[in-house]
């Protein structure tokens, strides 16, 4: 039995050693953010599509970006990105973004926006 719980413990050790080097290895710089021109004009101001996608195996949760109060003309679908303050927006909810699981968005403005990562969650 001793035997037994020895080994049981090494196995969970390893698992523990293993599931934290995986999370170690991804971070906010596998979230890529892309924008093209939709062709849509939207009170004569071009319209933007916005892609997120995280390129880690471990999804990130709480991924925010610096947004200035994300300009726009058209709505914005709340659920994919929000203003948290007068500088940052929250992408998704806060929800997990997992690979192959994009958030997706669109506004209208004179110029593109940029989005600088902030920060993420890592949950792997």
């Amino acid at each position: 039995m001793a035997a037994f719980l020895r080994l049981l413990s090494a196995v969970a050790a390893l698992c523990a050693l293993s599931c934290g080097a995986r999370a170690a290895q991804c971070g906010i710089s596998d979230i890529a953010i892309h924008q093209a021109r939709t062709g849509g004009i939207v009170e004569g101001k071009p319209e933007y599509e916005v892609l997120v996608s995280n390129h880690c195996h471990c999804p990130q949760s709480q991924v925010v970006v610096r947004c200035y109060g994300l300009s726009s003309v058209e709505e914005v679908d709340p659920l994919s990105i929000r203003p948290v303050d007068g500088e940052l927006c929250l992408l998704g909810g806060g929800r997990p973004i997992a690979p192959g699981m994009p958030v997706r968005f669109k506004y209208a403005w004179m110029t593109p926006q940029d989005f600088p990562l902030v920060r993420s969650r890592i949950s792997c």
